[in-house]
């Protein structure tokens, strides 16, 4: 007697198996609260290129105006700086914890992005399983009918 070879899941049932994809961009969007979102545009905009540029330009002019404008109308003169020292320093002092936290919301989103790379990737795997599960059974069906066609001749 033949052995029934064991059938691997059709494509419907592959298909009825597979769970919604995630978006997680979106799952992390949804998550933040009112004060995450306030400071993720502050954050992006601290850390870019222009924002140093502009921080520079004010320095400069800032500078500037305290060393070379006429000694009435300077408000900050030389070699005092210490308003501009101080408001820097408040500047920094808001600027670090806006930074922790766009750095903490982007480490929550890469940790949701890998664990959402685990969750395709094991997918992938036991897809690949079933079609060499596949594979396996029409290798079998084949070596199969070629027994019968040898024993007819």
């Amino acid at each position: 007697m033949e052995q029934p070879l064991h059938n691997p899941p059709t494509l419907d049932e592959l298909k009825h198996l597979r769970k919604k994809m995630r978006r997680v961009d979106i799952e992390n969007k949804e998550k933040l609260s009112f004060l995450e979102r306030c400071a993720v545009p502050i954050a992006k905009s601290i850390g870019s290129a222009g924002f140093f540029v502009i921080l520079l330009c004010i320095t400069i002019a800032w500078l500037g105006w305290n060393m070379l404008a006429p000694v009435a109308l300077r408000f900050d003169p030389y070699p005092a700086f210490v308003l501009w020292l101080f408001i820097v320093n408040i500047f920094q002092l808001m600027m670090m914890p806006l930074l922790m936290i766009s750095q903490n919301l982007s480490n929550r989103h890469s940790d949701a992005r890998a664990e959402a790379d685990f969750e395709i990737n094991t997918k992938a795997e036991f897809e690949i399983e079933v079609i060499l599960q596949h594979l396996e059974n029409q290798n079998a069906i084949i070596l199969k009918i070629l027994e019968r066609l040898e024993h007819r001749k």
